[in-house]
């Protein structure tokens, strides 16, 4: 609800979200919820589940970034990855790239669709607020700051209580580092978690352009050729604003 209304996402009444009905299914995040919550089975207690929020891993070396030709995409000083939607050109690489299978793509508009994902409330961030869902944790499940006081304090964590914590801080070296981390109970990939090595995945997105330029299209057309979609999409999206379209 909180990252809903934030984003001026369709969000409903709180109450709403007492229905835990939900929890039938695994979901993934998407373009109507940037970020989900899952439920699994604690191992321990049935009638004490753990509960996985899934969003933007917001990486340190984003393949989204590295992916997008057009520099739509960029990695923020604060470990915000944002998307400008002025610059897309909607070729989706991005959601080729990313080894946590995140941005998803308006289908469902015809005019100026979007690339969808968690921008770790960069507005609000920037502004020295807190992101909307660590506001709003009524159980202080989230904690927001510096990576290097995170990992200090997940670190801590585990050290103080080696029975309730498997010793793996999920992110701090995956994919060369994330800025969200995870602490759990259970083992990670018990809990759809992508098992994943720790070099950075920009690796991978390059070989994505290398292909295209090997196989597609020359550097210099390509690049030409895009920017003549850049310009009809800018100029369809200004005559929509007008109400002309």
């Amino acid at each position: 609800w909180a990252c809903k209304t934030a984003h001026d996402l369709p969000a409903g009444e709180l109450h709403s979200y007492e229905d835990r009905s939900v929890f039938t299914e695994k979901r993934r995040p998407g373009t109507k919820a940037l970020t989900v919550v899952n439920e699994y089975s604690s191992g321990k207690n049935s009638n004490l589940p753990l509960d996985v929020k899934v969003q933007c891993m917001h990486c340190d070396h984003p393949a989204c970034v590295s992916a997008c030709i057009v520099g739509a995409f960029s990695k923020e000083e604060n470990g915000s990855v944002i998307w400008d939607t002025d610059k897309c050109i909607g070729c989706r690489y991005c959601m080729a790239a990313c080894p946590f299978q995140v941005p998803a793509f308006e289908y469902d508009k015809a005019i100026n669709p979007s690339i969808m994902k968690c921008d770790f409330c960069f507005n609000r961030t920037k502004e020295g607020k807190l992101p909307a869902c660590v506001a709003i944790c009524p159980v202080e499940a989230l904690t927001y700051g510096t990576r290097t006081e995170l990992v200090k304090i997940a670190r801590e964590r585990i050290k103080r209580n080696p029975d309730k914590y498997v010793d793996h801080i999920f992110g701090e070296y995956e994919v060369g580092g994330t800025a969200w981390m995870y602490l759990s109970s259970k083992d990670f990939s018990e809990l759809d978690f992508p098992k994943l090595g720790t070099n950075p995945a920009p690796g991978v997105s390059e070989s994505i352009q290398h292909g295209i330029f090997a196989y597609f299209v020359p550097p210099v057309s390509l690049y030409a050729l895009l920017g003549g979609i850049m310009w009809i999409s800018k100029h369809r999206k200004e005559l929509d604003e007008e109400g002309k379209l």
